[in-house]
């Protein structure tokens, strides 16, 4: 911080901190029933239903599969398995036609976002779902006033049960067999559950995630850097790695009630037939994350713990990871939590955090949208502490790899660094091209007017304090 006071390093620290806080992933959820499957939760804002942003209506670009044994090891754990780590002792799918179904007061984005979804679901993974009533498997999606959801499961956004049909029902069903995952003999129905007040880009994520669980995989692992499946929350759209689980998820040699041995022995013809270039699966040493690292996650993300006990948190994560000799996703993502949790407190310490984090996510395929995320973290950073030209090259690092796109509020604010970036720098040119391209983007990530002018407050707050740097 080249010729800042103390006052102002620190000043600038707290904004960029709240910058990150609201601009990064979700909470890991916490003290949720274990009996939903559940996604982190997000800042949400008013919702004013506004058309869809460019380039979110195709999906992800295409992307690399791992090779089969990878894959059946994945699909193994992610099928076997429930996110608090209970085994599930037989497999469980719908089988049948299902109906995918709003229920109450929907806002409009949901019907455009579901229809995207069940679009990809056909097409992609082969899924015989409809956005029309009739079947006999349902799957109904339903909104409930923020309020509520946060009285009840404070610290999800969304989630999905078996075997309820409303917001009632579920709050009835605690306890109950049949809305237990680890208790279910076979799918023909599930609720979604979704704050009303969402913004477009949380609503289609709640989707995507929560309504391949409720026909899929209801795990969630660490370890996988290229799926929705992750309690990191970095991707927010089905990826192709998420749509080749669900279709072997559905292929016709599986069927409910199969033991975990059954669907392993058949798993390599499901593979070869729908991944041929994937080669023979073949056993790998098993790669289980600890529930140390697990708890050590989610206290150092979640709410409740006090800021030292979240940093102490974030650094146990960093040292299990190091100890078992990780240089995965998961470990990547223990540095991203130190980053964010001593930004305000300890900045230099946070972008070197932050630095090692990004180095594991760029030497790791399928995790560019991870990387994007930490550019942006940097490029704050870079912003707030008058080095504008720094800012500039990892935004435009971000912005290369494409996979951001699919993540509206990271556009629009990689778009804001930018241009306060190219304000900084008196191109005024650049910088006006910046502030169009961000206003594509901003409705969608952050819900409101009023929204997308509080962050774009935080970014010019940073551009202020990088300019007296200077």
């Amino acid at each position: 911080m080249k010729g800042a006071s103390p006052g102002r390093a620190a000043a600038r620290a707290g904004t960029l901190a709240a910058l990150i806080i609201a601009g990064a992933l979700a909470a890991c959820s916490t003290n949720s029933p274990e009996v939903t499957t559940a996604r982190g939760t997000a800042q949400l804002l008013d919702l004013s239903a506004p058309d869809l942003a460019p380039g979110l209506k195709n999906g992800p670009p295409s992307e690399r599969l791992p090779d089969n044994s990878h894959l059946g090891a994945d699909f193994m754990e992610l099928s076997f398995f429930l996110e608090s780590g209970r085994a599930l002792p037989r497999f469980t799918r719908f089988e049948g036609p299902v109906s995918i179904t709003l229920a109450g007061n929907a806002p409009p984005v949901a019907q455009t976002e579901l229809g995207h979804l069940v679009h990809r679901l056909q097409s992609e993974a082969g899924l015989n779902v409809s956005t029309e009533p009739g079947n006999a498997n349902t799957i109904s999606v339903q909104f409930v006033p923020k309020r509520q959801m946060r009285q009840e499961v404070p610290n999800v956004a969304c989630f999905v049960v078996p075997n309820v049909e409303s917001w009632t029902d579920y709050r009835n069903s605690h306890g109950d067999e049949a809305s237990d995952w680890a208790k279910l003999t076979q799918r023909q129905s599930a609720t979604v559950f979704i704050p009303a007040d969402s913004t477009p880009q949380e609503i289609r994520d709640c989707l995507h995630e929560e309504l391949s669980q409720a026909l899929g995989p209801v795990n969630d692992l660490y370890r996988l850097p290229d799926t929705v499946w992750n309690d990191d929350n970095f991707h927010t759209v089905l990826t192709k790695f998420d749509m080749t689980i669900l279709r072997a998820y559905y292929d016709p040699a599986l069927h409910t009630g199969m033991s975990s041995d059954e669907v392993r022995a058949a798993l390599p013809a499901i593979l070869s037939k729908i991944h041929p270039s994937g080669g023979s699966m073949r056993a790998l040493p098993a790669d289980p994350t600890p529930r140390a690292y697990v708890k050590a996650i989610t206290t150092a993300l979640g709410q409740g713990a006090s800021d030292k006990r979240r940093r102490a948190a974030a650094e146990r994560a960093t040292k299990i990871a190091t100890s078992r000799g990780w240089h995965d996703s998961r470990a990547a993502f223990a540095w991203f939590a130190v980053g964010r949790l001593t930004m305000k407190t300890d900045p230099e310490k946070a972008v070197e955090a932050y630095t090692k984090a990004g180095r594991i996510y760029r030497a790791t395929p399928g995790a560019e949208i991870q990387a994007a995320h930490i550019d942006m973290q940097l490029a704050a950073y870079a912003l707030g502490t008058g080095r504008a030209q720094e800012a500039v090259s990892l935004v435009n690092r971000a912005l290369a790899s494409d996979v951001s796109s699919e993540n509206a509020s990271l556009m629009a604010t990689l778009y804001m660094i930018r241009a306060e970036a190219y304000g900084q720098l008196g191109d005024a040119t650049k910088e006006h091209q910046a502030r169009l391209d961000m206003q594509q983007w901003a409705r969608y990530g952050f819900g409101s007017d009023a929204a997308v002018k509080r962050r774009a407050d935080e970014v010019a707050a940073l551009a202020n304090a990088g300019a007296r740097v200077n």
